[in-house]
């Protein structure tokens, strides 16, 4: 016949064990290091740092002139923006306004269909403000349209760039001007977008604008 272990002695015998061997464990660090699989105290990791892309662009508010939604993103077109000349720099800043532009919109079209869509907004945007040409866009100037004061003196286009406008055969022409208004105040900067729908007329395919709602 077997005589079994009390268990309060067999317990008693377990954690004498425990005990021991945790006293082992805690003689086998070495003092002053912390073992490598501890946890860091709350604060103690090290800060991330932040990607200068991720500063606001400098002086697209001042300059009127809006980067697109993914130049946050992007630092090649938050260089552009900040390259921007300031207010009232003149002819000579025309240069740079353009290769801001063409920087933060990369080339997404034809360059037939590019330069088509370029001359008809520099010539609707000319019509626009100064009265002259209206009538060669019945379908985007009414009679009344047509009739109307020029607003604008002193009208120069500073620079100009066509893109795609979502699918559907759309484009957009974005223009960057300066000119006079009836007062005599004399602004740049001023900014124009023109639409254009693809459509075909006597079996070529060409670019409508669409009236400015």
């Amino acid at each position: 016949m077997t005589t079994s272990m009390p268990n309060s002695t067999r317990i008693l015998v377990i954690a004498t064990v425990l005990l021991a061997v945790c006293g082992l464990v805690l003689l086998a660090v070495p003092h002053g290091r912390e073992p490598s699989g501890s946890p860091k105290a709350p604060g103690a990791s090290a800060p991330v740092p932040r990607s200068p892309a991720a500063s606001p662009a400098k002086g697209s508010a001042a300059n009127d002139v809006p980067a697109p939604a993914h130049a946050a993103s992007n630092p090649t077109s938050d260089a552009a923006v900040s390259a921007l000349p300031p207010h009232g720099e003149g002819v000579a800043g025309d240069r740079a306004i353009q290769e801001a532009l063409e920087a933060a919109w990369p080339a997404d079209l034809p360059p037939g269909d590019a330069r088509q869509l370029l001359a008809m907004g520099r010539s609707l945007l000319r019509a626009d403000a100064t009265g002259a040409g209206r009538g060669r866009w019945p379908t985007v100037f009414t009679a009344e349209g047509r009739a109307l004061a020029p607003a604008f003196a002193r009208f120069r286009i500073q620079a100009a760039i066509a893109r795609r406008d979502g699918g559907g055969g759309r484009a957009v022409v974005h223009l960057v001007w300066a000119g006079a208004d009836r007062g005599g105040t004399y602004t740049d900067g001023r900014i124009t977008d023109w639409r254009f729908t693809r459509t075909t007329r006597k079996g070529s395919p060409t670019w409508t604008p669409l009236p400015r709602i």
